[in-house]
């Protein structure tokens, strides 16, 4: 499973960009875009996703479907 930037709700703040582990999520178009392929949800090594840790926009970020 792979974590996913709700682009219209993204302030492209780039708090997320430098805590992923993985270096999934990288700048798209002026937004923040997360590489579905490299995504690990930061697991096992996390709790959670670093990158809702950082987001202080609500409903940002959630898990791809």
């Amino acid at each position: 499973m792979a974590m996913f930037i709700v682009s219209d709700l993204c302030t492209s703040c780039g708090d997320c960009e430098p805590v992923c582990p993985t270096g999934a999520i990288v700048p798209k178009k002026g937004v923040f875009f997360i590489n579905a392929d490299v995504c690990t949800e930061c697991e096992p090594d996390h709790e959670m996703p670093q990158c809702l840790s950082v987001c202080f926009e609500d409903g940002c970020i959630i898990p791809a479907e």
